[in-house]
């Protein structure tokens, strides 16, 4: 049997399977399963992922800041993937 590509949302039509519709994961928008929120470190960054985690994502990995010469600020970046996802982290 196939199996879904994570970017793929239906099958098409295959006479060899029985079920013509298999959907794959459905996440918020039809956005990918993986996002990378990154913004200053700031109140509004930490609502973005408080969001993102009252959504159904869950967070991936640790949240990494780096200082911004640029800008003169501290940004902040997190990996989120969603729920229903089955990512491996190697």
């Amino acid at each position: 049997m196939r199996t879904a590509c994570p970017n793929s949302r239906v099958f098409p039509a295959d006479p060899l399977v029985s079920d013509t519709t298999m959907t794959a994961y459905q996440t918020p928008d039809e956005r990918p399963i993986y996002r990378l929120l990154t913004g200053k470190d700031d109140r509004a960054f930490c609502e973005r992922v408080s969001e993102a985690l009252e959504q159904g994502w869950r967070l991936y990995g640790s949240p990494t800041i780096s200082w911004d010469i640029e800008s003169n600020c501290m940004k902040a970046a997190q990996a989120v993937v969603w729920h229903e996802a089955d990512v491996v982290k190697r």
